[in-house]
């Protein structure tokens, strides 16, 4: 599974930063790793000149296999906590995604025949 940060001009895109990423990713979302081709990371800080609260963002784009890509957002004051919280919230995500595929599948073939009148529960009279 290939990882790929972005960040925009106002964030300093370096080895530690992807080093972080990777490692709560892996963390969150290792088990679907057999599931994912890659996932795009978008760190932005949008309140970096006005020192606001909650300015730093991160987008999460998983790429399923065969399927549309799951996308989460997260905002939070810190950028670290964004990564941790977005993550989280694509690991529920793929494992409310991934459980759907599942059953559709699951439930796609056919279900064994069943007996009609073993169900009914018949007494002579």
């Amino acid at each position: 599974m290939q990882i790929n940060v972005n960040t925009d001009r106002t964030i300093e895109n370096h080895q530690g930063l992807d080093e972080h990423v990777e490692t709560v990713l892996r963390a969150a979302i290792g088990r679907f790793e057999d599931y994912l081709t890659g996932i795009e990371v978008h760190l932005t800080n949008e309140n970096r000149e006005k020192h606001a609260d909650g300015g730093n963002g991160c987008t999460l784009e998983a790429r399923v296999r065969g399927y549309q890509p799951v996308v989460v957002r997260e905002h939070a004051d810190d950028l670290r906590q964004s990564i941790k919280n977005a993550s989280a919230k694509l690991a529920r995500a793929l494992d409310s995604t991934l459980g759907r595929l599942q059953d559709k599948d699951r439930h796609g073939h056919a279900a064994p025949a069943v007996d009609a009148l073993a169900d009914k529960h018949l007494t002579d009279s």
